[in-house]
């Protein structure tokens, strides 16, 4: 117990000989990680990425980082972590459309970021957001991705993987045409895809080329 006691007493008067004046209890013991950010700066940075955005201020969503992209107005860091993944695994977004293909985005948020998006790198920029934004067909693929380049995707018989590989339909629209045909019945003709939730007339004259019903 003596020899227990005395490495106690000596411990503690090599922390105050050692120890800086004013110095808390235990900083030797647990001493600041090196490039530790400062709780003050790291406010300020969280304060700015809280505030929403203003009127005129679009997020760039091909650069962003996943705290940029969580300002959007129903986008939460989650979701917003997933369209960086889904940029980072797939490319670029070359326009509105193409962010259908993330899980948890589908019309409905679409229509509510309206205006705010910009698409830096991808061919024009477009800035304009809804169901049936055109993209240019220079612009917007290459060469080797060129809708006429495709063969047709037969609209009754189509998987989900099959209707995702189509230009502007991700996987909320291509599981409302798998609802549409399990509900429905087969389609009619290619025109019958305007009564498909998510899909505007634009955007069905822009894959008419690429679809049949057989």
């Amino acid at each position: 117990m003596l020899l227990l006691l005395g490495l106690a007493i000596a411990g503690h008067a090599g922390r105050l000989l050692l120890g800086a004046p004013g110095a808390p209890p235990g900083e030797l013991l647990a001493p600041p990680l090196a490039g530790e950010a400062d709780p003050s700066r790291q406010r300020t940075r969280a304060t700015q990425l809280a505030r929403p955005l203003s009127s005129h201020e679009t997020v760039d969503i091909n650069q962003a980082s996943a705290e940029e992209i969580a300002r959007l107005p129903r986008i939460g860091m989650s979701l917003a972590k997933r369209i960086v993944q889904d940029r980072a695994t797939r490319g670029l977004f070359r326009g509105p459309d193409d962010l259908d293909r993330v899980p948890g985005v589908g019309p409905g948020m679409l229509a509510a970021i309206q205006g705010k998006l910009s698409f830096r790198g991808a061919g024009p920029e477009v800035t304009t957001l809804s169901s049936d934004a055109r993209l240019s067909t220079s612009g917007a693929y290459g060469k080797s991705d060129s809708p006429r380049s495709r063969d047709p995707v037969d609209l009754n018989s189509a998987s989900e993987a099959d209707l995702m590989a189509l230009p502007g339909i991700g996987r909320a629209r291509a599981r409302s045409i798998l609802a549409y045909r399990r509900d429905k019945g087969s389609f009619a003709a290619v025109s019958d895809l305007g009564r498909v939730s998510g899909f505007g007339g634009a955007l069905v004259a822009r894959l008419a080329p690429l679809l049949v019903v057989r």
